[in-house]
């Protein structure tokens, strides 16, 4: 018999190369650059990074922070690697040290900086604002430039707010923003607009770079059809103890569940602290592969760090050692938000850098 205690995370690498082709041809006139922030959204992105390079010959790929893009940069020696967060005192050593590193200029005052201590003439991306309020030159913000300003960058960037929704009014305000101000202030440079949101529609809003990010990774960042990538990451933690729960009984802290009949619960070995949601206490679902069949069980209780607590009662053949599957090609991270109240991203995130999980990569 043998009996493990830790969580397992499977990250299906031919998945993720399948996703991205696809993805290249639905905007098949664009450039497609692969988004790997984040350590590749917590999946390890080196190993995505230079899988994406060599099987799919990817030469454009963003970070977050260059610290995030030095991590990569020997194994992707021809490729660009463009940098969300921009050019800082915090970053410049880098910058000067890595040629790929492309900063993305998102404010005045980061432009000033960046002209005075460049390490050479290579030239930035600028990140302007069109709708969504967060990064990027405002229009007043343009109007100051020089045309020597102007024709320090080489692409010009923004970002979708409500790409994920497909009859957004929003969606076609920023796209008119976005055309009037690269025609007005950057008529010849290439521009990306959309991320793995805005591929979805259509050629207008692809423009001649795509950023692949999330739906790279399996998310359905457009939800209002269904979703056409495959799923990328499966999360399995093993059964370790299986106990009666008679009719009256409380469950975990607070005692927030009560036994209304007799029952049979199973104690998994994956809890908050391995980055899945508590607020799935009480409301969560978890699956058993047991005598053949699929079976569900239900979260009850409060979700400790460690643990979860699951009714077992009309799981047949369960034993101590078989695997609770936490997410799969059937219940997959975006369930598992939609379930939780917040969104597979953030899930992925915080599954993906946590040190618990035993990690398989899956290439086949």
């Amino acid at each position: 018999m043998s009996i493990l205690t830790r969580p397992i995370l499977e990250i299906n690498l031919k998945n993720i190369l399948d996703n991205y082709n696809l993805l290249k041809t639905i905007a098949a006139h664009s450039i497609p650059a692969a988004v790997v922030k984040d350590d590749s959204y917590g999946l390890g992105a080196s190993i995505i990074a230079p899988m994406l390079y060599e099987k799919a010959n990817c030469r454009n790929f963003f970070v977050a922070h260059a610290i995030e893009g030095e991590r990569i940069v020997e194994s992707i020696p021809q490729a660009k690697i463009f940098v969300l967060q921009g050019f800082g005192e915090d970053s410049k050593e880098l910058f000067e040290k890595h040629k790929q590193l492309i900063p993305v200029i998102s404010s005045p005052e980061m432009f000033a900086y960046w002209k005075e201590a460049r390490p050479d003439t290579r030239k930035p991306v600028i990140h302007i604002e069109t709708g969504l309020n967060r990064l990027g030159f405002r229009e007043k913000d343009l109007a100051k430039l020089s045309e020597s300003d102007l024709q320090e960058f080489q692409m010009v960037m923004s970002h979708l707010a409500c790409g994920d929704e497909k009859e957004h009014f929003m969606n076609t305000h920023q796209l008119e923003n976005f055309d009037a101000l690269k025609n007005l202030y950057f008529p010849d440079l290439p521009a990306s607009l959309s991320a793995s949101d805005g591929v979805f529609l259509g050629e207008n809003f692809q423009w001649n770079m795509v950023r692949l990010g999330a739906a790279m990774y399996g998310i359905n960042t457009a939800p209002y059809r269904k979703n056409q990538m495959k799923n990328v990451v499966k999360i399995k933690a093993p059964v370790l103890e299986i106990a009666d729960l008679p009719k009256g009984e409380f469950v975990g802290y607070s005692a927030t569940y009560r036994a209304s009949s007799d029952r049979k619960i199973a104690i998994i070995s994956i809890g908050y602290g391995d980055g899945i949601p508590r607020s799935l206490s009480n409301v969560g679902k978890v699956y058993f592969q047991v005598r053949g069949k699929l079976q569900e069980g239900r979260v009850i209780g409060r979700m400790s760090m460690d643990n979860m607590i699951c009714d077992v009662t009309t799981v047949d053949g369960l034993e101590v050692g078989d695997m609770a599957l936490i997410t799969d090609d059937f219940y997959t991270l975006d369930d598992m938000g939609r379930d939780a109240g917040t969104i597979s991203y953030e899930i992925m995130s915080r599954v993906g850098k946590n040190t618990r999980y035993i990690r398989k990569y899956i290439e086949e």
